[in-house]
């Protein structure tokens, strides 16, 4: 099945069936609606929202190796340290 194919099945779902009603439920927007979610609605919803939003912790160790190696790319693209 082609992806193109796969995205027009999918926008067919309907809101009865179990898929449909996750799909609404992470998408509503309206203020009104989101007042009478019910908890687990809420949770569904924020776990959606929020799946990109955690962001990598690096240790000192690893910043420090980071800008290491930022400067050696520097050096060979440029013959110089950057100050």
């Amino acid at each position: 099945m082609t992806w193109d194919e796969f995205c027009t099945l999918l926008a067919g779902i309907m809101p009865e069936t179990p898929l449909g009603q996750i799909v609404q439920i992470r998408s509503e927007t309206d203020r009104e609606k989101l007042k009478n979610f019910t908890p687990e609605q809420h949770r569904v919803r924020n776990e959606w929202r929020s799946r990109g939003l955690k962001q990598v912790q690096w240790t000192e160790e690893e910043k420090a190796k980071a800008a290491q190696e930022f400067q050696k790319i520097i050096e060979q693209a440029f013959g110089a340290t950057p100050e």
